[in-house]
């Protein structure tokens, strides 16, 4: 499946070089009027970008299978070397190629339309092949990633115990289950979206945005207190800068997302809650220990209440 991936982009880029344009690729680059200016520009475009990168942290979530520790690393810079370098070429090679209203006209996948301009009917069909096996591939890379997250959490009490329990084969089967029937849920629910598409990439991108920031801040916290740098203390001065620097961008991306998927990001995170009360009642303990815990809670379910009425009433469209 990986393949049957790479190789209409491959593919795609070759043939886009072939038929590559100087001067169109010079009008569209600098000249025409631009849709405001640069900055709403790159807002606009954030989304996009996150959700492109979605999955890169796919190399760490299955380091428990890693035969040797430095791979994860490896795995995780190749793979985003490689994505950042499709994406600039998959986005900025159709300029030379076609008008850039023509190319806004496309219609989704916009590859398949840009090669069909290029080599005729047969590039449409071909990538849009390559794209059916393709987002079968995600579908189940996916669900295989989804149900690892539940594994961790359950094996670190985070979520009930039951989704720690492996089968035979080594698979966490309870949270396999249950990431497959979520996902069908998902899937059924792109019925009533008037843009299925544009809501899956907007909604996955802000509710990945969330625990994005909270990585970030809790390196940022860590190198900033200097714990785990015993072995390392030279590195502390380095990660608390990468850390700053990975917060700040973030919550610019989560400005950027807008306030509509940050509200849907809530309804979807709310509910998720009842694993967590679930886990600690396992436990004996006591849901939240602080106050402050009980006050973002209580914001989450706000968000999820006025997300729910926002759809209810047509303030909120999906």
């Amino acid at each position: 499946m990986t393949v049957a991936k790479v190789i209409p982009i491959a593919l795609f880029i070759v043939l886009m070089f072939v038929a590559f344009k100087i001067d169109m690729f010079s009008m569209n680059f600098y000249g025409g009027d631009l849709t405001g200016g640069l900055f709403e520009q790159v807002r606009s475009t954030m989304l996009v970008t996150v959700f492109v990168f979605i999955g890169i942290e796919g190399a760490s979530v299955y380091s428990r299978y890693a035969k040797e520790r430095e791979d994860v690393g490896i795995a995780t810079i190749t793979g985003f070397v490689i994505v950042t370098s499709l994406m600039v070429l998959v986005t900025l090679l159709p300029y030379a190629v076609m008008q850039r209203a023509e190319i806004a006209g496309l219609r989704q996948p916009s590859m398949a339309g840009m090669l069909e301009s290029v080599v005729g009917p047969w590039g449409a069909i071909f990538i849009s092949v390559g794209l059916l096996v393709s987002v079968l591939g995600a579908y189940l890379a996916w669900a295989l990633i989804c149900a690892e997250v539940m594994f961790a959490a359950g094996k670190s009490k985070d979520m009930p115990a039951a989704f720690s329990k492996l089968n035979k084969n080594g698979t966490p089967v309870t949270a396999m289950w249950a990431t497959s029937i979520i996902i069908q849920i998902i899937v059924i629910s792109t019925y009533w979206s008037s843009d299925a598409f544009s809501l899956m990439l907007n909604l996955t991108s802000a509710t990945t945005l969330i625990p994005y920031l909270f990585v970030a801040a809790y390196g940022f916290m860590i190198a900033r207190r200097g714990e785990t740098y015993q072995i390392r203390p030279q590195e502390r001065q380095r990660d608390t800068i990468i850390g700053g620097l990975a917060v700040a961008y973030t919550l610019f991306m989560i400005y950027a997302s807008g306030f509509k998927f940050i509200i849907l990001s809530a309804v979807i995170f709310a509910p998720g809650t009842i694993l967590y009360f679930m886990a600690r009642r396992e436990q004996g303990k006591p849901v939240f220990e602080a106050t402050r815990d009980w006050v973002i809670f209580g914001l989450l379910v706000a968000g999820a209440l006025y997300g729910v009425y926002g759809i209810a009433t047509g303030a909120i469209q999906i």
